[in-house]
């Protein structure tokens, strides 16, 4: 699919849905609908394997982890509270 080591869900879904076009049967040319069908089918198992790996993952939800990976500050400070104090203090 394209993909490198380390994608979003959202990369993954768009490099799927891009080739998903580039090789869909109603798109291709007659002599072209053996090899298409084939890469179709490549195409779906391969998004199948990802999307079952990624719902199965485990997230560590380990302070330093999340800071490393938190996309917004709003994010990191709300679970910063729920480190801090286990559910105290929460502005919610």
């Amino acid at each position: 699919m394209g993909l490198g080591e380390r994608v979003t869900l959202g990369e993954i879904k768009d490099a799927y849905h891009k080739l998903s076009l580039k090789y869909h049967l109603d798109r291709c040319k007659d002599e072209n609908k053996r090899e298409n069908e084939e890469m179709a089918k490549k195409l779906n198992r391969s998004k199948d394997i990802l999307l079952t790996y990624c719902a199965g993952y485990r997230y560590s939800l380990r302070e330093k982890d999340v800071r490393i990976n938190a996309m917004d500050n709003e994010y990191y400070e709300h679970l910063k509270r729920f480190y801090d104090g286990l559910f105290g203090d929460l502005d919610l």
